[in-house]
């Protein structure tokens, strides 16, 4: 059951931000402002990354593959985290997730959470590995003009031509950030928030959800079906057992997996 939504308090502001407040808050969101909601911090990060971070990574002698984290901590935080604490704020008094982000009530034993979210993770690398030719294809037909250095490699493409001790550090920093806390921000703003107010989509709710979160990785566009694909289960099963944990396990679960070995291997010399 989600919590019963108490009546919001008048502000300072005025009229006009209280209305923005319960638009955003309202039980449903229609199509454009859902659109709207998820392409804006995609255009911030990208935004950041091109004016910003990759200029800073790349004057201290760092790959850019390393700029993206500093952007997404620049521009995704303070814009998804942030904004579901101003409106937290707003609606009790307090920075709370509370009547923000649903589906945080926990319905699933921890039990039947692990053995749900393994299989998540496991159909995320396989399916998305199976599909690297595709996205391969996709680039080089349709993507090439992407600006972004190193657009269309793997990791290790990104960072070969830094030292090793460079590479192995930029991977490092990543794993906290794109590796874990990152993903987990985009669960509780793209699932607990936004796809919780697309209820009036039905099933086609996680659908719309993991269409639109593919769109917001504006840096990344030739991977856009493969990720659909892949990702689509997470969403999904976060909506039918309304418990956001399975798909913040599928995702942050994932990544962090892929950062922390991907490290390791690196530091090993176990790959190129």
């Amino acid at each position: 059951m989600e919590p019963t939504r108490k009546p919001m308090s008048s502000t300072t502001a005025g009229a006009r931000p209280s209305r923005i407040v319960e638009r955003l808050l309202a039980d449903r969101h229609s199509l454009p402002l859902s659109i709207a909601l998820h392409l804006a911090p995609g255009v911030l990060i990208v935004a950041v990354y091109l004016f910003i971070a990759e200029p800073l990574v790349k004057s201290i002698g760092y790959p850019p593959f390393l700029g993206w984290a500093v952007a997404m901590l620049l521009a995704l935080v303070p814009f998804e985290l942030g904004l579901l604490l101003w409106l937290g704020r707003r609606r009790n008094g307090r920075f709370s997730l509370r009547g923000v982000v649903h589906y945080l009530d926990k319905p699933l034993p921890r039990r039947k959470l692990v053995a749900l979210v393994i299989p998540l993770i496991l159909w995320f690398l396989v399916v998305s590995s199976a599909l690297t030719p595709m996205d391969n294809f996709f680039y080089e037909s349709l993507f090439r003009w992407v600006p972004f250095e190193g657009a269309g490699g793997g990791i290790t493409d990104v960072l070969s031509g830094y030292p090793h001790s460079v590479m192995v550090t930029a991977l490092a920093v990543c794993i906290p950030l794109t590796g874990l806390s990152l993903p987990v921000i985009e669960e509780l703003y793209f699932r607990g928030f936004l796809m919780a107010r697309q209820s009036q989509r039905g099933r086609w709710a996680p659908v719309v959800s993991t269409v639109l979160f593919s769109l917001y990785h504006l840096w990344t566009p030739w991977v856009f079906l493969s990720r659909v694909v892949f990702f689509l289960p997470g969403p999904w099963f976060a909506w039918r057992k309304k418990d956001l944990r399975v798909s913040i396990g599928m995702h942050a679960g994932t990544t962090f997996l892929l950062q922390t070995f991907g490290t390791l291997a690196l530091l090993l010399n176990l790959v190129p």
